[in-house]
């Protein structure tokens, strides 16, 4: 009777403060699986622009399934973790492929698609179908870590089958109408009241039957493992030019950064500079010589697992046939053709300079 009311506290709560988020206001299968995929790993800010102009460049699943890569990776730059692009692509793919272009409903149907883990699975499965599902991410662990007052490290493996059995409580598997507005409204309650800090516990609708609210604990939960400092790489880059055309090349279609293009260059090894590093990565990559000219830039750029610290040089072509040893594809373009294409985040952060140095 309690778990029953306390569903409907936050029922009633998400109804009246719910935030006016464009992915809200359709029932859109296709438009809700997008931005979750996208808020993943994105902030809400962030998604809302690219969430609009993706579902225009890609306004259903066909549409998005006919795209090539490179063009969903361009619709994609600068959110980063672009596996979620790749996956999207490949998904929509399968589902025109497989089922007739319909994104299946259920929990499982929905798992086996490329990229959709429990997650984007219970989320799309109820907030699209209505499905039973549960949903357990980052807002959900902090409320429940806090309601239950859960010890389980939030960031431990074991973490998802914990906080997933704590949620099924408040599971209504008879019911057919809130299954969907429920998860949103827990997961609400995360981002708007029960904040990693500052939670706004004199408004938060079921604070009366929370444990590190009564007990005064809010600060102690969610638990979380010390992450580890990630380490960083020292690296080295080459904007090479031939013929007032710059050289770039394209990453292998899987991995890190799949897909996308770059300017050619990669780790500087013990012993070395970074100009001669770049001299060698270059050899190595595309088979030709070069000279550096000059500095162009230093930058540093943060990725989930680890830091880097890129050297980019002006460098000249001097000899050599270019041939491919890693790189998939490559193009010498102008600076002003630069922003036709996909680049990681790094490369964005100095391309503003090329055009000055041409």
């Amino acid at each position: 009777m309690q778990d029953k009311l306390i569903r409907k506290k936050l029922i009633d709560w998400y109804r009246k403060n719910k935030r006016d988020l464009p992915w809200r206001k359709s029932m859109d299968p296709y438009a809700i699986w997008i931005s979750e995929a996208m808020l993943q790993q994105t902030q809400v800010a962030t998604v809302i622009p690219y969430f609009h102009r993706f579902l225009r460049q890609f306004p259903n699943i066909h549409s998005l399934a006919g795209a090539d890569q490179e063009s969903v990776l361009k619709a994609w730059e600068g959110m980063g973790y672009y596996a979620r692009a790749r996956n999207l692509h490949r998904a929509a793919m399968e589902i025109v492929d497989h089922h007739q272009g319909k994104i299946p409903s259920s929990f499982t149907q929905l798992k086996k698609l490329p990229g959709v883990g429990d997650y984007i699975a219970a989320a799309v499965a109820s907030i699209a179908f209505q499905k039973p599902c549960t949903v357990v991410d980052g807002n959900v662990k902090r409320v429940l870590s806090r309601f239950f007052l859960i010890d389980t490290p939030v960031n431990d493996a074991s973490a998802h089958k914990v906080f997933y059995q704590h949620a099924l409580r408040f599971l209504d598997i008879h019911s057919q109408d809130h299954q969907g507005i429920f998860n949103q409204a827990i997961m609400e309650l995360g981002a708007l009241i029960c904040r990693p800090r500052n939670a706004d516990c004199t408004h938060c609708p079921v604070a009366s039957s929370c444990r590190a609210y009564t007990q005064n604990l809010i600060q102690q939960f969610p638990v979380r493992h010390t992450k580890r400092k990630p380490p960083e790489y020292q690296v080295s880059a080459a904007v090479l030019r031939k013929n007032g055309k710059i050289l770039i090349t394209r990453r292998k279609p899987e991995g890190h950064l799949g897909g996308l293009w770059e300017f050619p260059g990669g780790k500087v090894r013990e012993n070395e500079t970074p100009e001669q590093a770049c001299v060698r990565e270059i050899k190595e990559e595309v088979n030709l010589d070069i000279s550096v000219d000059s500095f162009l830039a230093s930058i540093k750029h943060a990725y989930t697992h680890f830091k880097i610290k890129m050297d980019i040089f002006n460098c000249t072509y001097v000899s050599g046939d270019l041939k491919l040893n890693g790189p998939v594809d490559y193009r010498w373009v102008s600076a002003d053709e630069l922003k036709q294409f996909p680049f990681p985040g790094a490369d964005r952060k100095f391309m503003h300079l090329l055009n000055e140095k041409v």
